[in-house]
């Protein structure tokens, strides 16, 4: 078994944190890696109204700002001024209409564990390109342990599913491995994230 040492620092060179390496997978590794270079570890520090401003557009995003301004207790200009601060800085990401999957024939939902042959940087690019192609392919994680990655496709039917399978998943570049699980009965759906109260 391969065993590496990954040090992490901070801003100042400062040492933070040091993790051994053992059977984690390695696009797990490169996956939180980029997370590292790329994020900014300065969070916005959202108070009281802001997050009850979220907690009612979760709940629903077609809310007049005259409501929603009501609800949170704020008047007006405040309220719509924090909204668009949100919205610029990437907190409120955008506004969808949900749809009823099984009234629009859509009552099956499959999860799938792909193991990738290579885990190379242009090899892992090259499969999440490809999964933004397949409208079916609702989610795509990236997941630690043996398995690369889990997807979640929804479709009409198993027959369905036995074609996408045959035609598009089995020639997603570098797959080796598909392991499929059907979903019996959907126990609970929510777009809502748990935004704790201050």
């Amino acid at each position: 078994m391969r065993v590496s040492h990954v040090v992490f620092t901070n801003r100042n060179g400062k040492e933070m944190n040091t993790i051994l390496l053992g059977q984690l997978s390695y696009n797990f590794f490169y996956y939180i890696m980029n997370i590292i270079k790329t994020m900014d570890i300065t969070l916005m520090k959202l108070d009281k109204f802001d997050r009850e401003i979220l907690r009612v557009l979760q709940q629903d995003a077609t809310v007049s700002m005259a409501d929603l301004s009501q609800q949170v207790g704020l008047s007006h200009t405040p309220c719509w001024r924090r909204v668009k601060r949100m919205e610029a800085d990437g907190i409120i990401l955008g506004k969808v209409t949900l749809l009823n999957s099984k009234k629009l024939n859509l009552g099956v939902s499959v999860f799938i564990y792909v193991t990738l042959k290579n885990h190379d940087g242009d090899s892992l690019t090259d499969f999440e390109t490809a999964v933004q192609n397949i409208d079916e392919i609702v989610e795509c994680h990236t997941t630690s342990g043996e398995k690369d990655y889990l997807l979640k496709v929804i479709v009409e039917s198993i027959e369905e599913y036995e074609f996408l399978l045959k035609t598009k998943l089995t020639h997603l570049p570098l797959v080796d491995h598909l392991s499929s699980t059907f979903a019996l009965k959907q126990v609970k759906n929510t777009t809502e994230l748990p935004i704790k109260r201050q």
